[in-house]
């Protein structure tokens, strides 16, 4: 153990006076080094600051370690036999459930180029070597406080993406930079697998031309017209809500920085069961004159409204003949036109 006491620095957060956190508040460290005895007065001051401490000695088993324990912060020596510092720390970074992870580099190499290599692989920051305990833990708070940030952000975000399913709200976020759908909340994939056919990360080919088509009213703060899909009496309506950026670190290029953004988009699915009802209401139609006169309004010719409904064309024209009957008219024209001025929610909904 070092001789003299050694200060929690945040995060974790001591009680005052405490030299060790409560168990549910310690932090894990992940420290890598091929030289045990290198990192063990590092090791007993982490220990008594209160910090949970995990050691790899090589680069292997550093990324097995990481990938199961998940650390708070990873201290990472650069030059290992093997599988060096660097190569774990790009590995590292390219796993989706470590890439969040900061990493601090332990360096005796001090030359501008090694420094450089540490920070081109994903290292947040480096110490070099002999370690200094105190400077470490200094660091350490620093990365810990941004990291612990992000995460919650990640998480609060995500819990209230989540909530609009309850209220049948379904979001997604598209990738500005190539179209890619980059998160979905379940309602979402069951509605994009139900209307486009398509699944992550394919991002419906109406859905991305419709995107790109407004981009310049969304990023001038006009609000975009909204884009509807219809599925038989059902239909799914599509709006731009906001630019959310980069937040999640999945619309980042290679080299960490951010290109365009991601678009929160948030969908809604419609039935069209109460216009039928209303229909039918309005002008004493029977259940199935109502949905004639429905794609009539659509704009459907006899034949297609036949195939929707498993009837033949001239069923249809019969339906049609009572339906002029009811509402006084003589055309199609007409009896469209009449059903939309009664019926409010027949209005046309435009879409990109």
């Amino acid at each position: 153990m070092m001789s003299h006491p050694v200060e929690p620095l945040p995060p974790p957060q001591a009680p005052a006076g405490a030299s060790v956190l409560p168990l549910t508040d310690a932090l894990v460290v992940l420290i890598v080094d091929d030289v045990p005895d290198n990192v063990a007065p590092l090791h007993d001051a982490l220990d008594e600051a209160g910090y949970t401490v995990l050691v790899a000695l090589d680069g292997e088993s550093a990324i097995r370690r990481a990938t199961q324990a998940l650390p708070d912060v990873v201290l990472l020596d650069a030059v290992m036999p093997g599988l060096d510092g660097f190569e774990v720390a790009r590995r590292l970074k390219a796993q989706a459930a470590t890439a969040h992870i900061p990493i601090i580099f332990m360096t005796g190499l001090t030359d501008t180029e090694h420094l450089v290599a540490a920070l081109d692989a994903g290292g947040a920051d480096y110490v070099t070597k002999p370690i200094k305990p105190r400077e470490v833990m200094a660091r350490m708070g620093v990365h810990l406080r941004t990291a612990r940030h992000v995460r919650q952000g990640a998480v609060e975000r995500s819990q209230a993406r989540n909530a609009l399913d309850a209220f049948g709200y379904a979001t997604i976020t598209v990738r500005e930079r190539d179209g890619r759908l980059m998160w979905q909340t379940p309602l979402a994939r069951d509605l994009l697998r139900n209307y486009c056919g398509t699944e992550a990360p394919t991002t419906p080919p109406a859905v991305l031309q419709w995107l790109r088509r407004h981009l310049g009213e969304a990023l001038d703060q006009r609000e975009p017209p909204r884009l509807t899909l219809e599925h038989g009496p059902r239909r799914l309506t599509f709006r731009l809500h906001q630019r959310v950026g980069d937040q999640d670190g999945e619309g980042a290029g290679e080299d960490g920085a951010e290109e365009s953004g991601d678009w929160l988009i948030v969908m809604q699915e419609t039935s069209d069961a109460s216009v039928l009802s209303s229909l039918a209401g309005s002008f004493g139609l029977t259940a199935r004159e109502a949905e004639v006169l429905y794609w009539v309004v659509k704009g459907k010719i006899n034949r297609d409204i036949g195939d929707i409904l498993g009837s033949s064309p001239a069923t249809v024209k019969k339906h049609l003949e009572r339906i002029y009957a009811k509402l006084g008219v003589e055309t199609r024209t007409a009896a469209a036109a009449m059903a939309i001025n009664r019926v409010p929610l027949l209005q046309p909904q435009h879409g990109g």
